[in-house]
């Protein structure tokens, strides 16, 4: 249910798109992720940093979108969202030593050191390429093009890299982890 929660915006842009033009489903999607932070505030429940900065990046991009009737603001928005997810997880891994994919799914998981690493560093390089892969569909293909990759490849292409990483940890599944310091 989460992932459906979180794919609402794209599948309500998608939806729009094929009724009307790239200014409705614009609109669409800022509504629905407003209507999504609305949601989760109306049930007391916690609105994720990745949502706010979603919605704020909706906002801005999505509002000159269509203030300024310029389609390549919003297409520029899975750019900046992903290379500023890469940012996040770089920065906090390379000056605060703060590993951010560890400290969401260390709950559930108990890897080596090493292998938290390593996934943190390839969701670095998954978003950095997302959002390059992003640029190269928006300038070089049709609208329609980038509307498709956005939705078909975009969430095709993450369901991948998560399985492949599925493979990797599944690896490490059952074994001690190994704590920093320790031989």
């Amino acid at each position: 249910m989460k992932f459906l929660f979180d794919l609402f915006p794209v599948l309500c842009f998608f939806a729009m798109y094929w009724v009307s033009d790239i200014f409705a489903a614009t609109a669409a999607a800022i509504a629905a992720t407003v209507a999504q932070v609305a949601w989760l505030r109306l049930r007391r429940r916690r609105v994720e940093p990745m949502l706010w900065a979603s919605l704020g990046i909706i906002l801005v991009f999505g509002g000159l979108t269509l203030a300024l009737r310029e389609r390549l603001f919003i297409m520029w928005k899975p750019t900046v969202l992903y290379w500023l997810f890469a940012a996040v997880l770089a920065v906090s891994a390379a000056a605060f030593d703060r590993n951010l994919i560890r400290a969401l799914m260390s709950k559930e998981l108990r890897l080596p050191e090493p292998v938290w690493e390593r996934l943190n560093w390839s969701w670095v390089a998954f978003f950095a390429l997302m959002g390059a892969v992003n640029l190269l569909v928006a300038y070089n293909f049709s609208e329609a093009v980038w509307v498709q990759f956005k939705l078909f490849g975009g969430v095709g292409l993450m369901l991948l890299f998560v399985l492949g990483q599925a493979l990797v940890i599944g690896r490490y599944l059952g074994e001690a982890p190994e704590r920093k310091g320790e031989p």
